[in-house]
C-alpha cells in the first residue's frame, strides 16, 4: 500500500550523499506492527559498531530499546 511507514536499518558511508548506495542492509522497522515490529542482525550491528559507525539518534534510541547498544 502506498504511503505506508516502512523504515530500512542501514550501514552507509557518512561522506556519501543522503540517496546513496548503502554498503549493508542491517534490519528493517514497521511501526505500524504491534509484535516484531523491528528485525536486525546483531552480529552485523555488532561489527559495524565495533568498527567506529556512528548510530542516528533516531537508530540508537531503537538499539537501547531492544539492548544492542549503550549510550
Amino acid at each position: 500500500m502506498p504511503k505506508q511507514p516502512y523504515y530500512r536499518l542501514v550501514a552507509i558511508d557518512h561522506r556519501a550523499a543522503r540517496d546513496a548506495k548503502e554498503i549493508e542492509i542491517l534490519g528493517h522497522y514497521d511501526p505500524r506492527e504491534k509484535s516484531n515490529a523491528l528485525v536486525l542482525q546483531p552480529e552485523r550491528i555488532k561489527y559495524w559498531l565495533s568498527q567506529g559507525a556512528r548510530p542516528s539518534d533516531t537508530v540508537q534510541s531503537l538499539l537501547i530499546r531492544n539492548k544492542f547498544y549503550k549510550s
